[in-house]
């Protein structure tokens, strides 16, 4: 099934849920299980035989959720139901309740309609390749444990999401045959999910959390059971090309990629355009797009190496993730396991398990409990995503490396010679290596954009990365203070106030926690010299940008970017305690306003509770760690 378009309500371009636009591209374009190959033969089957194994030649299977019994929808995100084009209201129906907790789908024996699917993928993990997730062999499994119910378009936006349950049964892809989700990881993922869109970084959403009273998982400990309902442009992951090129199953390889490039990418044609020869006598500059940012010197090392359509789709994915964690780093945002399979094809932040946003400064933080080695700590969160775009680099690798003759007959069915293998290999190295350089390119362009914003600056200079990012990340490190709300607390400092070496000492006390000054090697005297040397620097910038009379602007251009809200490590916490032990329901839909407007100065909700968790971090609940399972 193509798509099915209902009749909507055209003045505001929001529907109901039956009449919500659905389509199945995914299942319609892409090879399913062999032992499942159409949605009749998966539902005709006990729901026990739709438990772990091994899937070969194929990219989902069909699986619908497991029934559930007296689920209570928690929260619904009134962001989300927008996006998705569901009109207010929607959610206190019964059909949506069904739907979001599992008991419903779009499908029947009688009429058809779109059946559920759970994707097929592998990974490598913490370094170490894992195969299949759920095949229960190795030691290293995350479980898969997400069923895609439709694709929805929304018709104001064009743009179309995958809509999905996780937490609703076992799949094929299922360690320890549950597939299900526990109450605490449900909630974190389900706040986080929405906080990181309001902030404006790439992730996949949260519509609702639905809690399942009568069902108990076991984790560390014996909890109950819950379901998110989410959404994203696209659920596919690095992992996914890794599963089919460790079974050298280049003809799914090339069907994926063609996949991600048609229907993920909106076409060929909307991919970068191709790094062009040139020539000996030609400007290193002349490529296409040369405002891409690879650098010239990149381009004469490597005159000669062509790109054909799918180095293109190589790069696209590259430059996303270079973006992404740009901002992830510009927000002190940690995912905390960046294995391949929690690695976006579009660059979204993805499958949020020991995640955290940054307390104190510390380059060196890592949010998971079990990465004894920090490979997945803040300052390696780059290195990590690109380590995992080589690995997709080595799955394209023939695809890439093949040059103008990608599409010829022969090497479509047969591949390459093995005479013609060292220069295709040569090839596709090449080109890896200069999207490294794009990448690295790429981060640090979008780095030093949104940190130039966050600092409240409308230009910048190359000095700034010296003189004000790295001396103030320094500075944040060295006296322990907390990363977000310095830039918060910074965009409320008047121009004024710093006019004097005095002033600038009495401002640098803002930003200290409200237990007064901890950091280690200094007295609160010259803790409050060094703040406020940098302060100096840092006005006569804005002084530059903005001139002397523009400084309320200037102040809320930053409240505008710079959170008074994020769902840290202790408020999740206690998020977690209230509902799941105190029967406190209401928490959730607070916190959610919150998150979905981080830059408020205040929400009229609870004061109390705003200010509170606005303020200083709990001294022994900061760096919190959490596990895979959280």
């Amino acid at each position: 099934m193509a798509s099915q378009l209902p009749n909507l309500d055209t003045s505001t371009n929001l529907s109901s849920l039956a009449d919500l636009p659905r389509s199945n591209v995914f299942t319609s374009k892409l090879p399913p299980d062999p032992a499942f190959e159409t949605p009749e033969t998966s539902h005709k089957a006990p729901r026990q035989t739709l438990g772990p194994r091994m899937v070969k030649g194929a990219l989902y299977t069909f699986v619908r959720p497991e029934p559930t019994e007296d689920p209570e929808l928690l929260s619904v995100s009134p962001k989300a139901m927008a996006d998705l084009g569901l009109k207010p209201g929607e959610e206190s129906t019964a059909q949506f309740k069904a739907l979001v907790s599992g008991n419903e789908i779009f499908w029947s024996e009688e009429s058809g309609g779109i059946y559920p699917w759970a994707q097929c993928y592998g990974g490598w993990q913490f370094g170490v390749w894992a195969g299949q997730l759920g095949d229960g062999k190795k030691k290293l499994k995350c479980r898969q444990r997400a069923i895609s119910l439709f694709e929805s378009t929304n018709p104001k936006t064009n743009i179309r999401y995958e809509v999905q349950l996780k937490g609703a049964g076992k799949t094929p892809y299922s360690r320890f045959a549950d597939g299900k989700a526990v109450l605490r990881s449900s909630i974190r993922e389900y706040v986080v999910s929405e906080a990181l869109s309001a902030l404006g970084i790439p992730t996949t959403r949260a519509l609702s959390l639905t809690v399942l009273p009568k069902s108990k998982v076991l984790r560390e400990r014996i909890e109950p059971g819950a379901i998110v309902a989410r959404f994203a442009e696209s659920w596919l992951r690095i992992g996914t090309f890794d599963l089919p090129h460790s079974r050298g199953d280049r003809d799914l390889i090339r069907k994926l990629a063609t996949y991600v490039a048609e229907e993920v990418f909106g076409g060929w044609e909307a991919l970068p355009g191709a790094v062009s020869v040139v020539g000996k006598d030609e400007p290193a500059d002349a490529v296409k797009n040369p405002a891409r940012g690879i650098p010239s010197e990149t381009i004469q090392e490597h005159q000669g190496v062509e790109e054909n359509r799918f180095a293109r789709l190589y790069r696209e994915i590259a430059r996303r993730n270079a973006k992404t964690v740009a901002a992830w780093q510009a927000y002190g945002f940690m995912n905390g396991v960046l294995n391949t399979d929690n690695t976006s094809i579009y660059g979204l932040s993805l499958d949020y398990g020991p995640f955290a946003f940054m307390d104190n400064f510390d380059p060196h933080y890592t949010p998971n409990h079990d990465d004894h080695m920090l490979r997945y700590s803040y300052k390696n969160q780059p290195s990590v995503i690109w380590w995992n775009l080589v690995r997709l680099g080595e799955s394209l690798g023939e695809l890439i490396g093949a040059g103008d003759l990608v599409d010829e007959e022969t090497f479509v069915q047969k591949g390459v010679k093995e005479e013609a293998a060292p220069a295709l290999v040569k090839r596709a190295e090449i080109i890896i290596e200069r999207t490294g350089d794009e990448f690295r390119a790429v981060f640090l362009n979008e780095y030093k954009r949104l940190m130039s914003k966050r600092l409240g600056l409308q230009t910048q200079r190359e000095s700034d990365f010296q003189e004000l990012f790295s001396q103030i990340l320094d500075t944040l490190e060295a006296l322990e203070l907390d990363f977000n709300h310095f830039f918060r607390r910074l965009s409320s400092v008047s121009l004024a106030d710093l006019a004097t070496e005095e002033g600038r000492k009495n401002a640098a006390a803002r930003f200290f926690h409200a237990e007064g000054f901890t950091g280690i090697g200094y007295t609160e005297d010259s803790a409050k010299e060094r703040i406020a040397k940098w302060l100096e620097s840092w006005r006569q910038r804005i002084l530059e940008d903005w001139g002397a009379d523009n400084d309320s602007k200037r102040q809320n251009a930053m409240k505008n970017v710079n959170p008074n809200f994020l769902p840290r490590g202790w408020i999740l916490d206690e998020i977690i305690d209230r509902v799941e032990r105190r029967g406190d329901r209401q928490i959730l839909d607070r916190v959610m306003q919150m998150a979905l407007n981080p830059f408020n100065d205040a929400w009229g909700l609870n004061n109390e509770e705003e200010d509170r968790f606005c303020g200083d971090v709990p001294r022994f609940k900061r760096a919190m760690m959490c596990s895979c399972s959280s």
